[in-house]
């Protein structure tokens, strides 16, 4: 079995590598498709897109999965290794943006669900800014991020390396042609997973009783 050495992956990646045999496959995924900064290619993807997962852990390792999206372009790419996003005003529970305060380290996922069903994984080291403060050293951030709204923070990544998610698990989405949120049925948010069932919507049956 061959070791290669390599500045990506963790310990308990190449450990496990060794012991069930796939250290020269993940070599070649590594050395073919893992870098330490942007391509053009990945640059132009961000660009376009308008969602991101996010994944955080605090300093002892407990972890946090969020959600961010806005137009395309809200996480703003300053350089092949630096992006950007903002965070703005929500629930006051500042989950994401806590965790990087006690552990910098933030996994990126992106996801184009409805043209290239491809993804990009991009990691690295995360600091927190004031709209003014960063907007002082990159001059060029969006004003408009999202109209009527002004952001709260910045988080500003440093890349550590820049990956491919690949398209094969990757289901094709389309919008609906009337969003959920537009159903006079639907529970508030607030009332989504914490409030009373109500039966007249799908979401909230019985388990096993059909929509009606």
């Amino acid at each position: 079995m061959t070791f290669h050495p390599t500045p990506f992956g963790s310990a308990g990646e190449h450990l496990l590598q060794q012991q069930l045999g796939t250290a020269d496959r993940a070599h070649r995924f590594y050395d073919q498709q893992v870098r330490p900064c942007l391509t053009p290619q990945m640059r132009e993807f961000i660009g376009r897109q308008s969602m991101v997962f996010l994944a955080t852990s605090d300093s002892r390792g407990e972890c946090d999965a969020s959600f961010r999206a806005g137009p395309p372009g809200f996480v703003h790419v300053i350089d092949e290794h630096t992006v950007a996003y903002p965070e703005f005003r929500g629930n006051g529970v500042l989950a994401s943006a806590g965790n990087i305060t006690e552990n910098p380290h933030l996994g990126m996922l992106f996801v184009d669900f409805t043209h290239d069903r491809i993804g990009l994984h991009v990691n690295g080291v995360a600091r927190l800014y004031t709209d003014t403060d960063l907007r002082s050293h990159h001059r060029e951030l969006p004003s408009d991020v999202a109209p009527g709204r002004h952001p709260e923070l910045w988080v500003h990544l440093s890349i550590e390396e820049a990956y491919i998610h690949c398209s094969k698990y990757i289901p094709h989405l389309a919008q609906p042609p009337h969003p959920s949120l537009h159903d006079p049925t639907r529970p508030k948010d607030a009332n989504y997973f914490t409030g009373p069932r109500h039966a007249a919507h799908p979401a909230f049956d019985e388990p096993g009783t059909p929509p009606q």
